[in-house]
C-alpha cells in the first residue's frame, strides 16, 4: 500500500492511500492539532462520499483501535483452516440410532465418533451446552461439532446405520 504525505502550507498536513477495494482515505492533520478524516468511494472524485472532524484524542483511540490494542481479530488464514476442518451441523436423531435412551456420557459420543454434542433443539425446548448425564431421545435435533469424516459416522450412527 502507498501512502501519499503533503506539506498543506498554513494548514498542516495530509496524508492518503488506496485501499485494497479501491477507495481513497485522507486525513488532514492541522496545525492546531484539529483532524479531518475524508472517504472517497472514487478517488478520482472531487467530493468526500464521508467525511469527520476528529480531535486528537479521538484521532489516537481510533488508531489504538485499528492497530489493535484492545481487540485482536483472528487471522483470517487461521480462521479460514480451522473452518475448513471444524464444521458444526444439526442431526436428527432416528428411530433406531443406538444414542437413544443413553445418557451422553452413556452413548460414548466422543469416543466413538469424535464430536462433541454442543446442543440439543427437543420439541420447543433448547438445551445449551448439554451435560454427560442430559439423555439422548429419538426426534432430538442435536447440534455437533467435529471433523467432517467424524460428522459422518455420528450421522450413520443417529440414523441407526452403524453401530
Amino acid at each position: 500500500m502507498e501512502v501519499k504525505m503533503a506539506d498543506l502550507p498554513g494548514i498542516g498536513k495530509k496524508m492518503s492511500f488506496l485501499t485494497a477495494e479501491g477507495s481513497m482515505v485522507v486525513l488532514v492533520t492541522h496545525h492546531t492539532g484539529k483532524r479531518e478524516l475524508y472517504f472517497f468511494t472514487d478517488p478520482d472524485e472531487d467530493e468526500a462520499d464521508f467525511s469527520m472532524e476528529l480531535t486528537s484524542d479521538e484521532t489516537r483511540e481510533l488508531g489504538a483501535q485499528l492497530l489493535g490494542a484492545v481487540f485482536q481479530p483472528v487471522d483470517s488464514d487461521k480462521m479460514k483452516l480451522f473452518r475448513s476442518k471444524i464444521v458444526v451441523e444439526w442431526v436428527s436423531l432416528k428411530e433406531g440410532t443406538t444414542f437413544a435412551g443413553k445418557t451422553i456420557g452413556e452413548a460414548e459420543v466422543r469416543k466413538k465418533t469424535g464430536v462433541s454434542i454442543v446442543g440439543i433443539f427437543r420439541d420447543d425446548e433448547v438445551i445449551a451446552s448439554p451435560g454427560v448425564k442430559e439423555t439422548l431421545q429419538v426426534g432430538d435435533t442435536v447440534m455437533v461439532v467435529g471433523k467432517s469424516s467424524q460428522i459422518s459416522e455420528f450421522e450413520d450412527l443417529a440414523e441407526g446405520e452403524a453401530n
